[in-house]
């Protein structure tokens, strides 16, 4: 499966960002190019453990691990999935400031590799591996280029 430690996947991602447009229309969901990209920087923050939001109570931690089989598969990630209130983004953050900053915390994260995770538990899904992350910040990137037409 693809994920940020694999160079190549890593620099799909990059590339589709590169490409990414202030003016980029969303497909699905509520959030603009700049707050997702906002959003996907913090989610990365998250993984290398630069933000640890406080864990789900008990039916969100029984959700996290039912879901998770499915959400660690080949599967895409949904659209309109549900947001931690700690990823949503108000305002209007600057759509270059939040995109030199992606582009440069994945290179940190991908070059990293597994000793730039974190060993917080992921809100949702609880303990995660490196490769879990890897996995995972992969899927959430692709699933926002989607949503964006990148």
């Amino acid at each position: 499966m693809n994920n940020l430690f694999n160079p190549s996947d890593t620099d799909g991602i990059l590339s589709r960002i590169e490409n990414l447009m202030p003016t980029a229309q969303k497909q699905w969901g509520k959030m603009n190019v700049n707050q997702m990209l906002a959003h996907c920087n913090a989610s990365l923050e998250t993984a290398m453990g630069l933000h640890n939001p406080e864990r789900l109570g008990f039916v969100g931690r029984l959700f996290g691990k039912l879901l998770k089989p499915k959400f660690f598969s080949e599967q895409p990630f949904p659209k309109n999935s549900a947001t931690d209130k700690s990823y949503i983004i108000t305002g209007n953050p600057d759509f270059e400031t939040e995109k030199v900053k992606v582009i440069s915390q994945i290179k940190a994260f991908s070059e990293g590799g597994p000793s730039k995770c974190t060993a917080h538990p992921q809100a949702f899904f609880g303990p995660l591996t490196p490769n879990e992350w890897a996995l995972m910040q992969w899927k959430h990137f692709d699933h926002h280029l989607r949503q964006f037409g990148s």
